[in-house]
């Protein structure tokens, strides 16, 4: 059974994900093995010969930047503008190299090779090391097999996180009226320490493809007590597979579980009850309710923009239209502004949707008891 789309985003997102296999290469060092350069505006990190390797320099991307000036205390953004000035730079780079001398750390570095190195991140050395393929070789059998007919919906692999999301075409409900859902899963991993490996239900509306996460998650952290250990060198590699190989197998149970129509139905139900949550006065006064709703969820002021597009987006669409504003609309129309945000925040913008199903009532009073304008 194919889970393809007509866009091609799971070829691209395979084909990345083999790419990146081929050329990544992790070395555990201690901090004053590795020394710091910035050229042309770019922090470069020098691994000093060790053990038979020889000196090597990697430039490295913003994710390893930022985790360089976190394990020396320094905030990002002044990080940031001290290397981008070259007034600043060389002092700069004497500190941090001061730093990593005088609070040796040991670190795994990963890495990508070829014809210009890369640091991608610098991580504890007791990071588990459960990559993006291990991930796809414990969910996509299961997927392709299962009885629920699964489709990829979106996903990509940035420099932070592996994101995959699909679809059933078959689990679909209405929970109210023209308000036609389907059944959905998320995969999400990151090789560089920005977040665990997880998979979660998600539910689509499938007028708009708007995506609401579930409290249905499974999350698995990266770090593993038995590297940086003396015990650890001295596993054979059967041992070390043999941790991943378990990783996987509960994964690929999670993503069965969660594949489930009575998982599906559950979610469904929570909907039907959104759909009569109303706000009063909600389409006399959607600016104010949308000031509600950015203020209650602590989103930042700027969003409001984007949250007022999706309610004006959701309210004319199939299941919303002609109707009162509702706990359910809201929901639609904080998980669209997911189509216009960066790859790494989507996800975010999905769990907002979820924060508005799972607002206790006082909260929620504050969004459904919006006064009409002045």
């Amino acid at each position: 059974m194919s889970i393809e789309n007509e866009k091609g985003t799971l070829s691209a997102i395979l084909e990345k994900i083999q790419t990146e296999a081929a050329r990544k290469a992790d070395y555990i060092a201690p901090t004053d093995a590795l020394q710091v350069q910035t050229v042309d505006g770019n922090t470069n990190i020098v691994l000093e010969a060790n053990r038979g390797m020889p000196t090597m320099e990697f430039q490295t991307n913003e994710v390893a930047f930022q985790q360089l000036a976190s394990n020396c205390d320094i905030d990002v953004r002044t990080a940031r503008r001290l290397r981008d000035n070259e007034n600043y730079a060389p002092e700069f780079d004497n500190l941090i190299n001061k730093i990593l001398v005088n609070e040796p750390k040991s670190k795994m570095l990963r890495t990508f090779d070829g014809d210009q190195p890369l640091v991608r991140a610098i991580v504890s050395d007791k990071f588990k090391t459960f990559d993006n393929v291990d991930l796809v070789e414990a969910a996509l059998p299961q997927l392709m097999e299962s009885e629920a007919d699964w489709q990829i919906v979106n996903g990509t692999v940035t420099d932070s996180r592996l994101y995959m999301r699909l679809k059933s075409m078959n689990q679909v409900a209405e929970p109210a009226i023209g308000d036609a859902m389907a059944n959905g899963i998320m995969l999400r991993n990151s090789e560089v320490g920005m977040g665990s490996v997880e998979v979660m239900q998600m539910v689509w509306t499938l007028w708009c493809l708007n995506g609401c996460s579930s409290e249905k998650k499974s999350r698995h952290t990266h770090v593993t007590s038995a590297r940086g250990t003396e015990d650890w060198s001295l596993l054979t590699s059967e041992a070390k597979d043999a941790d991943n190989h378990a990783l996987q197998l509960k994964l690929r149970d999670v993503v069965a579980g969660y594949t489930s129509r009575d998982s599906f139905d559950e979610a469904v139900e929570m909907f039907r009850i959104a759909h009569g949550d109303v706000v009063e006065n909600g389409l006399l006064n959607p600016s104010g309710v949308v000031d509600n709703v950015v203020k209650v969820l602590s989103l930042p002021k700027k969003s409001a923009g984007d949250v007022m597009a999706g309610l004006m987006q959701t309210i004319q669409q199939s299941g919303y239209s002609n109707k009162p504003i509702s706990r359910a609309t809201i929901v639609n129309a904080v998980t669209a502004v997911a189509h216009t945000a960066d790859a790494d925040s989507v996800d975010d913008w999905y769990a907002n949707g979820r924060a508005v199903l799972d607002l206790p009532r006082n909260q929620w009073e504050t969004i459904a008891q919006t006064p009409l304008a002045a």
